[in-house]
């Protein structure tokens, strides 16, 4: 699987979802959109807001996941952690 966390430097639930998914050992990007307009662009194209933490979960068959907000039991179902 490959994980994009679209966040911003200060968005508390953000730091909270990467040491979420830190402490579970999964690996990901993260893409801050308030440092990078293009990365804001990508962020709206994507989900059509700007609402972060955004999390897309790209799984081995090519289906997308994309989750708003830091959703823990989403995160718990996509990587089956207990």
């Amino acid at each position: 699987m490959n994980v994009k966390i679209y966040t911003t430097t200060t968005c508390p639930f953000c730091r909270m979802e990467k040491e979420y998914l830190d402490a579970a050992g999964i690996k990901y990007e993260n893409i801050y959109v308030d440092e990078d307009q293009a990365a804001a662009q990508e962020l709206i194209n994507t989900s059509h807001q700007l609402g972060v933490p955004f999390t897309v979960v790209t799984k081995d068959d090519g289906s997308k996941e994309n989750i708003l907000g830091f959703d823990k039991t989403r995160l718990k179902e996509l990587f089956h952690l207990s």
